[in-house]
């Protein structure tokens, strides 16, 4: 336990920053569980706007630096995409 006053509040400040960017995991974690029930079913335009959310999420989180950094937030968005993309490409193919 910290004995300095400034001490205490830092550990404050880690705490909610700790929470807050656990949050923003699990919510991304869920989007995107979301989103590949919706590729694989077929739901092309939830999915695209779902898509839309995630990619707000992502950025927001990677503008805060800590949850993720810029380039791994790309990553993410750009392997949702393609995923995406690749199932409007079968569904054309498939008909």
């Amino acid at each position: 336990m910290p004995q300095k006053k400034s001490a205490m509040k830092e550990l404050r400040k880690t705490e909610k920053r700790t929470a807050r960017n656990k949050q923003t995991k699990r919510r991304l974690k869920e989007l995107i569980k979301k989103i590949d029930t919706l590729i694989v079913s077929s739901d092309k335009k939830e999915a695209t706007t779902l898509y839309n959310k995630i990619q707000k999420l992502v950025d927001k989180a990677s503008k805060r630096k800590h949850p993720f950094t810029k380039g791994r937030a790309d990553r993410i968005k750009s392997r949702i995409a393609k995923k995406i993309n690749q199932s409007q490409k079968s569904e054309t193919k498939d008909k």
